[in-house]
This record gives structure tokens, sequence and C-alpha cells, in this order.
């Protein structure tokens, strides 16, 4: 649209279904470049992307003709077809339902780049689920336990 102008940057999580850890290293670097490619088709800029092997991060600068539900359906759809129908696992793939998006300013994408980047290292320290709430509860967004990615336990 002529004359709109924005900066808009979404750093998105989302687990693996049932929190199976699926996405190992030796398919990792395919996934996200796979990733990548549906995020840029979209006119969206991929800044930074992990998938650990239980959950993806991905920083984006959000083009704003689509929406970010709109975004996340086609990564996880795509993604999932793609996985499944190029026999990267030995078992059904798929992403489990919702998502976390929480937003930027460009004086922080430094910060956010390298804490993506660092994944592996976090989460020696740190479960997913601890990072999850702990995400939440800094950009003060209300949740229900009940509704939050399913846990194994």
């Amino acid at each position: 649209m002529a004359n709109t102008y924005t900066q808009l940057y979404i750093h998105l999580i989302f687990a693996v279904h049932g929190r199976d850890r699926l996405i190992r290293e030796h398919i990792r670097e395919r996934v996200q470049q796979y990733i990548c490619g549906i995020v840029r088709d979209y006119r969206h800029k991929p800044l930074a992307i992990y998938c650990m092997p239980d959950h993806l991060h991905l920083l984006i600068g959000l083009h704003p003709d689509q929406a970010i539900a709109d975004l996340v359906r086609e990564i996880k759809g795509s993604s999932s077809t793609w996985i499944n129908a190029n026999h990267l696992l030995p078992t059904h793939f798929a992403w489990q339902r919702g998502y976390g998006a929480f937003s930027y300013a460009k004086s922080q994408l430094d910060a956010v780049v390298q804490y993506i980047q660092r994944q592996p290292e976090h989460h020696t320290r740190t479960s997913f689920r601890d990072e999850y709430v702990a995400l939440l509860q800094k950009f003060a967004v209300e949740y229900d336990e009940r509704y939050l990615f399913e846990w194994i336990v």
C-alpha cells in the first residue's frame, strides 16, 4: 500500500507436537532454511532462527500485509508437509497448536538475535517451559496454565 511505512519486529515461538524432540541436528539446518524461505515468500524478513529439538524461535521483520496468525499457520502447515513429504523423520511430524509472538524495538534486535542463536547453551540451564512462562510474564501476557503448550510431565 502506498505511503505505508512500518518497523515491526516479532519473535515467534512454537513447539513440536507432543513436545517430541524430533528436530535433530542432522535436519535442523534444512528445516530452518525451509522456514526462512516461507517467511521470505510472504515478504517478511527472517532475522534469526533456531530450531531446538522440541521448539522453534524465529525473529522476523514483519511485512504489514499479513497477520501474524496467518503467517504462523503457513509456516507450520508448509513445514510439516515438507518434512513429512521428504521423509526427514522416521515418524510423522507436526507442530503443536498455539504460538507465542513478542514484539521488539529495533534497538533490542541485537540482543534478541544473540538470545536465539544461543538457544542450545540457554537450554542447558533453563527448560523450555520456564523460558516460555518467563517471556509471557516479562511481556505481561495473561495466560491460563491449562492452555499453554502440552508439557511433558
